[in-house]
């Protein structure tokens, strides 16, 4: 088994798979070490049990858990996830987590860049602007666009970001009629709807099929390679290149470094839990924000006896998650005429409706002056049946049984519907969410788990309320009934960042512009770890692109 790379990839998520994809269409040999396994698209069904109700796309708890440390009475608790049954993992398996993701796609503005320059300082959080720039990340934006493939539709906007392409490389997926009436009473109010672009092909294009629409997106595994994947997209075409060699149900336990601080090699657990060794020039980091930090803290050298990029103490400070909530209304059959509420339960097309109007708020009650807002996103309640069923079981805290049961299961699959909507605002870093090494769990290797604290910013709910404020007066206009929002300050495990911000200052930050390590320079990070703020958007555009960058970066090195 060769062991020697110009490239070796921890990980093969979204951060990872633009750099394999660049460097092996350049010629390097690349290696991708990913925990999880190789699934193809026959393997991903569209079966609930397996995807949504059991571990089948993380591991299990009892074999690698995390410690939660979450705030009390105002008093932190620290509890393993093996009690909690609270999973902070997120597809383990070749592509990771870019495979379940529904494909909601909105870049950066460049507002995101300069959060502090901005709007100011806030009292509680550790808010720094970007040491890049949108200009800097904007041909890259372009470039997932094409490589990736997304499909929309661009509409000027009060907060539509600069472009150099007109348009998307891909026109909308199909529409559901809930489009037409989100666009109807956004006029009556006032407000700017707009096609949500989407990491989903409506076209076939060179070995990737369009979409079928069966439906079931959103965490489920895409059959016919049409949702944007790093597996995909960009893994796939990497490996047929015969430059990219993958290795899946690999769990890198260490990186080794010499006393120069170089990385030397990485030390692994095979499929067999053997111990291996894998040597390369350069290393890439892409594990997703919580294990990234792991696995850097593990990593102790010479040169680095707090853990790798940690001399400084900030490894693992700033995790992020995406702040929001999300609502919904229902929508009655006897509210509607035959034919609409027909197109109403159509299954399979999509929303493909956001909201940016509020992207910057400038008459929040609570604040003065502006401050950042967010974005809303509009999509159908789930296809998944049995979650559906299961919370219609209770009425008035009674549990309901035999015919009562199954005549409210009639009413609501035959004669409602629902469509929900997702609010997305900076979770902002603070010095009470990070990531440590517990001193007392270990995995099933005897390895320190992660310890994450989640403690959040009063701001982020402010904002989140305000938000779902606007998207309720949205469906109350569309004549939706029962409309509510929930703005939690729990995180949504599947949107997280931080940890290893990017910097100028080694004293603050763990990566250098070019998202290397400050103190070791054949070492990047380049899954969303580098994100010192979020954005108002889902990541992966965000993590897409600036993977892309730090490939050129990779490039260069190499030469």
């Amino acid at each position: 088994m060769k062991s020697e790379f110009d490239v070796c990839i921890i990980g093969s998520g979204a951060g990872a798979g633009p750099v394999a994809y660049e460097l092996a269409q350049s010629g390097f040999k690349v290696l991708v070490l990913e925990k999880g396994p190789w699934f193809k698209e026959e393997d991903f069904t569209k079966d609930e049990i397996a995807c949504c109700r059991r571990d089948t796309y993380t591991p299990k708890l009892k074999d690698e858990s995390h410690v939660i440390e979450d705030r009390e009475n105002d008093k932190w608790t620290a509890t393993s996830n093996k009690d909690l049954n609270w999973s902070f993992w997120n597809g383990n398996m070749v592509g990771g987590s870019s495979n379940l993701m529904s494909g909601y796609f909105h870049r950066l503005k460049p507002v995101d860049f300069r959060l502090l320059s901005t709007f100011g300082k806030i009292e509680g959080a550790n808010i720094v602007d970007w040491p890049i720039s949108y200009a800097d990340m904007e041909p890259y934006f372009a470039k997932v666009e094409k490589i990736v493939g997304v499909s929309g539709k661009v509409v000027h906007h009060p907060n539509q970001e600069p472009r150099s392409t007109e348009d998307f490389p891909q026109p909308p997926t199909k529409e559901h009629i809930t489009s037409e009436w989100i666009d109807s009473a956004g006029k009556k109010l006032g407000y700017y709807p707009f096609p949500m672009p989407r990491a989903i092909l409506s076209k076939s294009t060179q070995k990737r099929n369009q979409c079928v629409y069966t439906g079931y997106c959103g965490s489920y595994g895409c059959t016919t390679k049409a949702k944007g994947s790093s597996r995909a997209a960009l893994l796939d075409p990497a490996v047929a290149s015969g430059n990219c060699e993958i290795r899946p149900n690999s769990k890198v336990f260490k990186i080794a470094s010499g006393k120069d601080g170089k990385a030397s090699h990485v030390l692994y657990y095979d499929s067999e839990n053997k111990k291996q060794k894998a040597h390369a020039s350069i290393f890439v980091v892409a594990c997703q924000a919580v294990e990234s930090s792991r696995l850097l803290l593990l990593s102790k050298g010479p040169k680095h006896r707090n853990g790798l990029g940690n001399n400084c103490g900030q490894v693992g400070k700033n995790l992020i998650f995406s702040a929001g909530g999300k609502g919904g209304a229902d929508f009655y059959k006897e509210d509607l005429s035959e034919e609409a509420f027909k197109r109403l339960n159509e299954q399979g097309t999509f929303v493909n409706r956001a909201l940016q109007d509020w992207y910057i708020i400038n008459d929040h009650p609570d604040f003065s002056g502006s401050i950042k807002g967010g974005t809303i996103d509009f999509l159908l309640g789930h296809s998944n049946p049995i979650r559906r069923a299961v919370r219609l079981k209770w009425e008035n805290g009674e549990l309901l049984w035999g015919k009562a049961l199954k005549d409210k299961l009639e009413n609501h699959f035959h004669t409602t519907r629902r469509l929900e909507f997702e609010v997305f605002c900076d979770w902002l870093p603070t010095d009470n969410c990070f990531v440590t090494l517990d001193k007392n769990e270990t995995d099933k290797w005897g390895t320190p788990v992660a310890k994450i604290r989640i403690g959040y910013h009063e701001h982020d709910l402010k904002v989140g309320k305000y938000l779902a404020q606007k998207a309720e007066k949205l469906l109350r206009t569309m004549g939706g009934r029962n409309v509510y929002s929930s703005i939690s300050p729990s995180p949504p495990a599947n949107l997280m960042a931080g940890g290893c911000r990017f910097g100028i200052d080694p004293r603050s930050s763990v990566l250098d512009p070019d998202c290397r390590v400050h103190d070791a320079p054949n070492v990047f990070v380049t899954d969303g770890s580098f994100m010192p703020t979020g954005g108002s958007v889902t990541y992966t555009w965000a993590i897409y692109a600036n993977a892309f960058r730090v490939a050129d970066k990779i490039k260069n090195q190499l030469k």
